[in-house]
């Protein structure tokens, strides 16, 4: 009886053990294959100055992942599995995933309105909710981040497609606001000319709309002054930081006039 189950054995592991290396060498290639792929398309899309460069990294994530379904498939089949049955499983096992993951594949289809509204590019600056920060890469699940003090965001899609999104980076040009709180109401011209002269002399800032100086606020002792320059979207940061600058050199050399 032992000699008959050790033949058995034998004969069975001799027929198997082939099926099994084949199955292993399969999911080895597949693997291989499915990183080789992704990155090739990647180089190729990097080539192609057609292609969005939002749409990278979403493209090579379904491109490895169905080279991998393919490969897996065939490593299942070459255990002995018919074909219909290892659909009818993985169909079965998709559904009980689906389930269990629901927050992913929440992701997943919040991942592809991103990418069909688009709503941002690579390289925009945006927020949502409690993100915010340059967009470096939109991913079948997540989109990675960068703050502009440097942090490193991993967000999933799911949070950017259900919370109200702002893009600074979408229209051309970008409103720069500044304050001041002035004791002399005559000063208010001089920072008018100021922001004439800037915007005649410098390029950056936008002569039209025409940059404009209010009062915005009023007291018995004090005036807020508020000054608005447009200028493009690439130099809004620059400007932001000049702005408040100019306002208090202009208002200091008023003074001094006046002293």
């Amino acid at each position: 009886m032992e000699r008959e189950f050790a033949a058995t054995a034998v004969v069975w592991l001799t027929a198997w053990i082939p099926h099994l290396l084949a199955a292993l060498a399969l999911l080895f290639a597949g693997f291989w294959l499915a990183g080789t792929a992704q990155s090739v398309l990647l180089r190729l899309m990097d080539r192609q100055r057609g292609i969005d460069t939002t749409l990278r990294g979403v493209l090579g994530a379904v491109v490895r992942y169905a080279v991998l379904i393919l490969f897996l498939v065939a490593a299942v089949g070459q255990l002995g599995f018919q074909m219909g049955s290892i659909l009818a499983v993985l169909a079965t096992a998709g559904l009980a995933v689906g389930l269990a993951l629901q927050a992913t594949l929440a992701n997943i289809a919040a991942g592809v309105m991103l990418l069909w509204l688009r709503p941002f590019r690579i390289g925009d600056q945006i927020e949502a909710g409690s993100a915010a920060g340059r967009v470096v890469e939109v991913g079948l699940f997540a989109c990675e981040l960068h703050s502009p003090d440097g942090v490193f965001q991993f967000v999933p899609n799911s949070e950017l497609w259900n919370k109200r999104l702002v893009n600074y980076s979408r229209l051309p040009r970008r409103l720069v606001s500044a304050r001041i709180q002035l004791t002399d109401p005559a000063a208010l011209p001089v920072i008018r000319a100021m922001l004439a002269e800037r915007s005649a002399g410098d390029p950056r800032w936008l002569a039209e709309p025409k940059p404009d100086a209010f009062a915005s606020e009023l007291s018995d002792d004090k005036i807020i002054v508020t000054a608005q320059v447009w200028t493009n979207t690439a130099n809004y940061a620059a400007l932001a930081r000049e702005l408040p600058e100019a306002l208090l050199a202009c208002a200091v050399a008023h003074r001094a006039r006046k002293t």
